[in-house]
Formats: structure tokens, sequence, C-alpha cells
């Protein structure tokens, strides 16, 4: 279970974190919260797919698998992928907000907070370390995109350009594999929409986005390839 605390350099002075990759990390996901503003680099290695969060708006998630606890992208030496999305790198710390003020926290039941071993949070003297300056940006990139996604989602509903998908696999050995619950763009919608909504979409920053979404589903191919060569090896 998740204990999360405000970080401050009196009660965790000598706090490090491991920033190995592995399953024993809590590596071993399906999928990882992702925004717009991070499409770009997310679209180069993972399928970009939406699903309804428990307050049941949408969300875009970097897929990883095809069922819950499995990270197709882990391997013998850690994440074999080139980018790790934002919300992977920043474990175990998270954002709090209160009003307008953010603040770093840390959960403490993490495997990979350490008291000996692993990056340092703080220095000696109590500074704040170059570790923990990078998770400081990364948080605020996260709180940033997570904001600015609204309007994005907002959009997409609005023009109705999401479509749920059911994706059916069959492994080269002839095991069956079905992904559900997870919504894409709506092509045939998209390429109806009218010059001006296009126009609109465009000048909000949303359009681009949208296709990278849809330039990113040729990474299934990427995900049954790896699903593949992960179930002979354990056949």
């Amino acid at each position: 279970m998740a204990r999360a605390v405000l970080l401050n350099n009196i009660d965790h002075k000598d706090l490090h974190v491991q920033t190995g990759r592995g399953a024993h990390f809590g590596d071993n996901v399906m999928s990882a919260l992702t925004f717009p503003a991070e499409f770009r680099d997310v679209q180069a290695s993972y399928p970009i797919v939406f699903r309804r969060a428990v307050d049941g708006s949408f969300e875009a998630h970097a897929l990883f698998g095809f069922q819950e606890g499995e990270n197709l992208f882990l391997g013998l030496h850690g994440w074999e992928a080139p980018y790790v999305p934002l919300a992977i790198e920043r474990q175990p710390f998270l954002i709090g907000v209160s009003g307008e003020e953010l603040s770093v926290h840390i959960d403490l039941e993490n495997p990979r907070v350490s008291t000996s071993s692993g990056e340092r949070v703080f220095l000696a003297h109590g500074g704040t370390s170059e570790y923990l300056e990078r998770i400081n940006s990364t948080l605020l990139a996260i709180h940033l995109g997570l904001q600015q996604a609204r309007g994005f989602l907002a959009a997409l509903l609005e023009h109705q350009l999401l479509e749920p998908f059911v994706f059916d696999i069959e492994l080269d050995d002839g095991a069956q594999c079905r992904l559900a619950g997870f919504h894409t763009i709506n092509e045939e919608r998209l390429a109806t929409l009218p010059g001006k909504v296009l126009e609109r979409l465009n000048r909000a920053g949303y359009l681009q986005p949208v296709y990278m979404v849809i330039a990113s589903m040729s990474h299934f191919r990427t995900l049954i390839a790896r699903k593949n060569r992960t179930h002979a090896a354990q056949c």
C-alpha cells in the first residue's frame, strides 16, 4: 500500500532512490498516463490509446502490453525503449496540489526508496540534489501537461473523434490475445470534419497530437513481436 508523505530535507535527509528498471521496482505495468505535450516522444515507441478514468473522464495512455501487469518493454537489461514516459520516470514521487501551490511528495513504500543505495535526494548539507531537480522538472511537466490535456480531450469528445476498439491477435504458436476497454481516434470521422473545424483544432494545437496518436498505432506490430518473443521464451 502506498504511503505518500510531503518530502522534506529533515525527515528524508538520508533518502536515496534506485533508478534502475525492472518488475521488482513496479515497472511491470500495462500502460502509463501521458498527455499531448509528450506525444511526440511517446509515439516513437508505443501505441497511444485512450481509456476511461475512475471518474468517467478520458485519459491518454502509452501502451506497453496486452494485459494488466504485462510490460513487454522490460527485458534482462532494463527498459528496452529509447524513451520512458514521464509518468514512469517520476516514481516514487508525486505532485501535491493545494490551491495554486504545488509540492513534492514521496511514496515511502515504493520499492525504489532506500537509505543506502541509489540517487541521493538531498545533499549532505540539506540542499537539493541534481536528481531531485530533475524530478521537480518532471513533476511540473506532468502537471502542466495534464492541465493542457483537458482541452484536447474535450475537443475530441466534442467532435466525436474517439471510438472504442477491440484488438485480437493470434501469436505464432496459435495462442490468442484480446485487448479491449480502450479507445482510439475515429479516422473516418476525422476525415469528414469541415475545414473550419480542422482549422480551429490546428490553431488550438490539437491537430498535430491527433495525427501522432494515429501514427503511433503502427507500434502494435512492435507489441505483437515482443509478445511473440516473450511467449516463446515462457513455453
